[in-house]
């Protein structure tokens, strides 16, 4: 057990990393250890912008610096799992953009070894690790609205474009893959605050460009035998060019009761709005649980399973097999084949 502050690498100069774990990074001490990008040249200028100490030739070089403590996967969906097993062997812990690979076998693979290792595995399910998303669990456990009957969770986004990486076979693409996989979690832990995991029953989906999705919706009957469903789509807006992609995603949750009801209006992205509103007894009330960001909580998470072996890791390689599993079942139901494995 040791109270050094964590010392990060990042593979790939992914946008989602300033948010993700610079930011965090800076905010609760840990360490920016070193970066490795395509070129080189793109690595250094990522260093240099955000405050690398140093910059690595290779993927590979960066997994064999002894001081880093934790890699940071957020490389093309298609990657993740060779990548995630790569750090792994070389003795690191890692966060792993979700979702952790491209399939349920390839997560097994993952998870096996990470089991072998005994190294810490989180996937950034970075929502997870917030009070507004843990709020709502409570509320429903609570018993305040009733039996639940009915979840809607859905997540939306401007067309990212033909040339974007979440639009590629190759990559992993696809609507679930990219914003779904969070639709599909906030049903699943609903469902596991009410004792078990949801039972898919349908599933449709709408195809982009060739074997990838533009969207999906899931239904699913939760352990009580309330519906659910999880949506995405990556057509569902008009892009407004002045503002940024990220900026216009839009996600919710909404739980209805016997007694009442529950609306999380920006889940995964609590850092815009951290309040959830709960209708019971005739009466509505706002919660503002804060915009601290999802992602400094999940750094936090981290930071103590690997430092002080906390449980604290809720997103863990196990979870993140079941995880799979469900978005591998959501493909087969709406007639679309899963992902296949990336050779590299």
């Amino acid at each position: 057990m040791t109270n050094a502050p964590l010392r990060i690498g990042v593979l790939g100069a992914a946008r989602i990393t300033d948010m993700a774990v610079i930011q965090p990074a800076k905010n609760i001490g840990a360490e920016l250890v070193a970066v490795a990008a395509r070129t080189k040249a793109r690595g250094e200028a990522f260093a240099t912008q955000h405050g690398f100490a140093k910059v690595h030739e290779s993927y590979e070089d960066l997994l064999a610096d002894p001081d880093i403590d934790v890699v940071y996967n957020p490389l093309p969906n298609g990657m993740h799992a060779p990548w995630n097993i790569r750090a792994l062997r070389a003795g690191k812990h890692v966060l792993a953009e979700k979702p952790s690979a491209s399939n349920a076998d390839e997560a097994r693979d993952v998870a096996a070894v990470a089991d072998e290792t005994g190294l810490v595995f989180m996937e950034a399910f970075h929502h997870a690790y917030h009070p507004v998303y843990l709020r709502m669990l409570e509320i429903i456990t609570s018993g305040e609205i009733g039996e639940v009957r009915d979840v809607d969770a859905m997540f939306v986004m401007p067309d990212p474009g033909v040339e974007d990486l979440r639009t590629s076979w190759e990559l992993s693409g696809g609507a679930m893959m990219d914003i779904g996989v969070y639709s599909l979690h906030a049903v699943r832990s609903i469902a596991q605050a009410m004792g078990g995991e949801p039972k898919l029953t349908a599933a449709m989906s709408a195809e982009y460009a060739s074997k990838v999705d533009s969207e999906l919706a899931a239904r699913f009957l939760l352990p009580n035998g309330a519906s659910a469903v999880a949506r995405c789509d990556m057509l569902a807006l008009d892009a407004d060019p002045s503002v940024s992609a990220y900026d216009q995603y839009h996600c919710e949750v909404r739980v209805l009761g016997t007694k009442g009801r529950i609306l999380v209006p920006s889940f995964v992205r609590p850092h815009v709005d951290g309040s959830l509103t709960v209708t019971a007894d005739g009466e509505s009330r706002t919660e503002d649980l804060g915009t601290r960001s999802s992602y400094t909580y999940q750094l936090e998470a981290l930071t103590r399973a690997i430092r002080e072996g906390a449980d604290t890791n809720i997103t863990d390689q196990h979870e993140a097999v079941r995880h799979m599993e469900f978005i591998d079942q959501c493909y087969i139901a709406a007639g679309m084949t899963p992902r296949e494995r990336m050779k590299i």
